[in-house]
């Protein structure tokens, strides 16, 4: 009987799972890949479009000569992940439905398949990285600062980080790929997957039209102007820009708010109109990856939103599991839905769902800082 390890790799098809599973192969774990289908479409042609990437899956697993497995969550997730989404979007929120597959999803049914499958871990292409400080295991961003998903990972727990292994956290992704060139994978020079995931690279709103019906409602400014005609509600987020259909003399029009039960979306002129900023916001559904913090108010960075640099914040209180946070500088379009993530330097602490946006500097009638590059 084998004493190695046995490491239950999430394998996507993508080349990032790929090279988890080689360099986990290389480590001399007993590795197993195991494909998870979520979505269930087929294409113009009439091909199941997940079925090229399990094929990749294949393939990769066939060249470095591990065992493969296909499981099927599309029930699953369209229970927990997309009617969610859908529901949100209703809502006028801007979800992320990224984050709440991961919890959902990948670490929630997939981990307890890869456990039942007598797996010791699962370890997936995410490029973050996992800590032990004082015997807590603690979530850490990807050394690779444009590749870091750390953000879409904050719900996951200590308990689950035990069992989980990001073997290419530590790694660039120009490095991730040499090494799948070098060993002349399948997947080597496989484009990265953009965008919503079972949205991909569609038309955000033909994918939407097709599952949602959407009433056309005014374009006003703040002071009730009319300006024209928008095609739903849930078809535009705060800060929006492209897709709006406007045109004229003078700045760009921007999203800046919405009244969703008078189907009202509100636009104004200029990338930096006040009515984009505030400096605090309430968000709940509260996790946190060890302990919640100690005493308040507690300081720390923060993200609204993926790729945005670390904003120094404050968490003021926490009732009832709202949380409310202020900022040293106003943000730009605190997006209800979207989710805020905390750190303490390279440590994710955990996060939780923005639920409002504090008084922008419009309602304030306070002035902006220079904004630019906020």
């Amino acid at each position: 009987m084998s004493t190695k390890q046995t490491v239950i790799v999430g394998m996507s098809g993508g080349v990032d799972s790929s090279v988890s599973a080689l360099l986990l192969k290389q480590q001399g774990y007993q590795v197993m890949g195991l494909f998870m289908k979520n979505w269930e479409e087929k294409d113009e042609q009439g091909k199941c479009r997940s079925s090229a990437d399990y094929d990749d899956v294949r393939r990769v697993c066939d060249q470095i000569d591990i065992p493969f497995y296909g499981i099927n969550f599309v029930e699953k997730y369209r229970e927990e992940v997309f009617s969610c989404f859908l529901d949100d979007l209703k809502k006028g929120l801007t979800p992320n439905p990224d984050i709440l597959c991961n919890k959902a999803i990948k670490f929630g049914v997939f981990l307890n398949k890869a456990m039942e499958l007598e797996g010791d871990f699962l370890a997936t292409g995410h490029y973050a990285q996992i800590g032990l400080t004082e015997g807590h295991y603690t979530l850490l961003k990807g050394s690779d600062p444009l590749k870091d998903q750390s953000y879409f990972l904050h719900t996951l727990k200590e308990s689950i980080l035990k069992k989980v292994l990001f073997p290419i956290g530590h790694l660039e992704k120009k490095q991730v790929r040499e090494m799948a060139r070098s060993h002349q994978l399948a997947t080597s020079e496989k484009k990265d997957s953009t965008g919503i995931c079972f949205i991909g690279k569609r038309n955000f709103r033909q994918f939407i039209h097709g599952h949602l019906a959407f009433q056309p409602g005014p374009f006003k400014r703040l002071d009730g102007t009319l300006i024209g005609q928008h095609l739903g509600i849930a078809y535009y987020t705060l800060g929006q820009r492209k897709g709006l259909g406007i045109g004229g003399m003078g700045d760009a029009w921007f999203v800046v708010g919405k009244d969703v039960n008078a189907g009202i979306v509100y636009i104004e002129q200029g990338a930096d109109h006040p009515a984009l900023y505030a400096d605090e916001l309430i968000a709940d559904q509260l996790t946190w990856v060890n302990q919640p913090p100690g005493s308040l108010p507690f300081c720390c960075n923060a993200k609204i939103r993926y790729r945005q640099s670390d904003q120094f914040c404050k968490i003021e209180s926490i009732e009832n599991g709202r949380a409310r946070v202020s900022f040293q500088q106003p943000q730009r379009a605190i997006t209800p839905g979207q989710s805020i993530v905390f750190y303490d330097n390279a440590v994710c602490l955990g996060g939780g769902v923005i639920q409002e946006a504090g008084p922008s500097y419009y309602l304030q009638g306070k002035p902006l800082p220079n904004t630019r590059h906020l």
